[in-house]
């Protein structure tokens, strides 16, 4: 079953349940889904890989939503972005630890032979992919900095 089949069940639960954060929540990744469908055309149906990176940039989104209405004191809009985010984490890998994610960031820097700064492009380019859907890019980030720094 596809994330778009599974939301799509989920969403007619949360309806009926009239569960309005997790409704919210799902009616926007459909969208975002039906949209990567309907760029995708009619000749075929996205990877579930494409459809994580949907998932993922969205929560993405709702991190950065949450951090800005944070620091506005908006406390109504960080509790909407908060509940839509839960949604949406459901359906992602769960991510990694910080000890599991700095062992395998030191992976890519043993493989890579990176020994400052000047490769952390390089390094971020592999992490980066290696880890998609495991760890967020920010921590990727904060690691590899740490490490080669």
């Amino acid at each position: 079953m596809s994330f778009y089949d599974q939301i799509s069940k989920d969403l007619i639960t949360a309806i009926k349940s009239r569960n309005q954060g997790e409704i919210r929540g799902l009616q926007g990744i459909k969208a975002q889904l039906q949209l990567l469908r309907a760029e995708k055309g009619n000749a075929s149906s996205p990877s579930e890989e494409e459809e994580l990176k949907v998932l993922m940039r969205m929560a993405k989104q709702r991190r950065d939503s949450i951090e800005i209405f944070s620091k506005e004191k908006r406390i109504d809009l960080v509790e909407k972005e908060q509940e839509e985010l839960q949604v949406i984490e459901r359906y992602l890998p769960a991510q990694m630890s910080d000890k599991d994610l700095e062992a395998e960031v030191k992976k890519v820097i043993d493989q890579t032979g990176a020994t400052g700064m000047a490769q952390m492009g390089m390094v971020m380019g592999m992490a980066s992919k290696a880890l998609a859907g495991k760890a967020d890019g920010k921590r990727i980030s904060e690691v590899v900095k740490r490490l080669l720094s």
